[in-house]
């Protein structure tokens, strides 16, 4: 599993979606399968920025999560959008 040492990047888009890009590093967990993967997400490193096409299922994901009690994840939006501030930071 590819993660990054300032946490891990998730993209909650699904498998047949990947084929328009990635994030080097990223963890497709399609958002879906969010509630199922609780011990997976638990083992990455925080924090875990979620990404998807636009924001709104990342976003999605967050929300979830965050009514389950977690902190340190984070809506990163669309994976380009996110792709292109990591290449300029």
């Amino acid at each position: 599993m590819n993660t990054s040492k300032k946490g891990t990047v998730i993209d909650v888009r699904e498998p047949f979606e990947l084929f328009m890009g990635k994030i080097d590093g990223s963890v497709n967990i399609p958002l879906g399968n969010i509630p199922s993967s609780l011990d997976q997400l638990k083992a990455l490193p925080k924090p875990l920025v979620f990404v998807c096409a636009s924001g709104n299922r990342s976003g999605q994901a967050v929300s979830y999560l965050q009514n389950c009690g977690w902190s340190d994840v984070y809506n990163g939006g669309g994976w380009r959008s996110y792709k292109q501030q990591q290449k300029a930071a």
